[in-house]
């Protein structure tokens, strides 16, 4: 009983390897493969035609270090602002440098009443300028300081 290794055509072309039994005839007689996993059926059971079945890995964990500088760079991320607060905080920001601004250049001018708006919606937008306008109704007075005393002049005739 000989067994050798044939290689046969494919229907869609190519080749495939095939092992067959060389009968005393000298014709062919087909002997079924083995394929990569299956168990055997006979000798020691479960042991595998293809030794090299390769076996999932799970990935290994790392520690979390709590001291590490990207967990403390993670926690600073899990912090949201709201979009809408951000501009609302340029708007009263550019509007207390636009006041500033205005009040160097020209301190009498009927333009400083403008300046403030101006200024939170170049930096803020719409929403710059509801939050600078809100600012102003709760008493936060962007164009002074607020620890400042104001002294009235006196004018001697």
């Amino acid at each position: 009983m000989k067994i050798k290794t044939i290689t046969l055509p494919i229907k869609g072309g190519g080749t495939r390897q095939q092992k067959v039994q060389v009968l005393k005839s000298g014709k062919y007689k087909f002997i079924k493969n083995t394929t990569k996993g299956m168990v055997r059926k006979t000798r020691k059971a479960g042991r595998r035609a293809y030794e090299k079945v390769k076996t999932k890995t799970k990935p290994k964990k790392k520690a979390n270090n709590s001291n590490s500088s990207t967990s403390k760079r993670n926690n600073m991320k899990g912090f949201k602002v709201p979009s809408i607060a951000k501009k609302a905080a340029l708007g009263i920001g550019g509007a207390a440098i636009a006041t500033a601004i205005v009040s160097l250049i020209a301190p009498n001018s009927s333009v400083a009443k403008l300046a403030a708006p101006a200024g939170a919606f170049a930096l803020g937008g719409l929403e710059g300028v509801i939050g600078s306008f809100a600012m102003n109704m709760l008493g936060g007075n962007l164009a002074s300081n607020t620890n400042s005393v104001v002294v009235p002049r006196v004018e001697v005739l």
